[in-house]
């Protein structure tokens, strides 16, 4: 495997930081939406409630790869033409920036129902009990459910994680230079295609199995006592 040297393998394990970073930067996006749709959904008004129902019914019934296509090819052309026209200069949104705006708005439509259902576990007399000691609404489901909420979801996130990380392969399409990008470069370059793809296939689980046991750890650390011990799998 002369063809196949240690700058190959450098260049490869680069596409692990690319990757890094968009699902990271995905899952935040995912996690600051989601806690506020799912607030929205349970706690606020009916006509809210219906909006995101709406917005998660969009982003889990249409393909990531045409929200790709979507998104980059066109409302970011779009953005780009809009903003040539009013500025007068030019503004180029990159692949990257496409890919993690696609990935978090995605999760966050599940992730908005991993925290909805935590929200509806936890009894209603806490936020009842937060109110009569005085605070708002908006306060109690900050400071008192919140923070149980993340602990409950914590099982949820590792499924999210697994998902994102597999769907994150899908950004190579508009040019992101992640995991797959490099193996599929590396695959045309040496035409050893069956040996890449069952390398980035093994790369692939083993950067799930390593956030899975990461989620896992955090869990069995910081669980609320007396909940079921339902934490990712080990």
């Amino acid at each position: 495997m002369a063809d196949f040297s240690w700058s190959t393998v450098v260049y490869i394990l680069g596409g692990v930081g690319m990757t890094s970073v968009l699902i990271i930067s995905a899952m935040l996006i995912g996690l600051a939406i989601g806690t506020v749709m799912a607030s929205v959904q349970v706690y606020g008004p009916a006509w809210s409630g219906r909006m995101v129902s709406l917005y998660v019914w969009f982003f889990r019934g249409v393909p990531i790869l045409v929200l790709m296509f979507l998104f980059h090819f066109g409302l970011a052309g779009l953005v780009e033409e809009a903003y040539l026209y009013f500025f007068k200069t030019r503004l180029r949104i990159p692949p990257l920036a496409s890919a993690i705006t696609v990935l978090g708005l995605c999760s966050a439509a599940y992730q908005s129902q991993i925290f909805r259902g935590a929200m509806q576990s936890i009894p209603a007399g806490q936020l009842k009990a937060a109110k009569a000691l005085g605070m708002s609404g908006p306060q109690a489901v900050r400071v008192i459910i919140l923070p149980q909420v993340f602990r409950i979801s914590i099982p949820a996130w590792s499924n999210e994680y697994s998902i994102m990380l597999k769907d994150s392969a899908i950004a190579f399409v508009i040019g992101v230079s992640e995991i797959m990008s490099r193996f599929k470069a590396v695959a045309t370059t040496t035409h050893r295609h069956l040996l890449m793809y069952i390398l980035a296939g093994a790369l692939y689980f083993i950067l799930t199995w390593i956030g899975v046991k990461l989620l896992a750890a955090l869990y069995n650390k910081i669980r609320t006592p007396g909940l079921a011990e339902t934490g990712p799998s080990n």
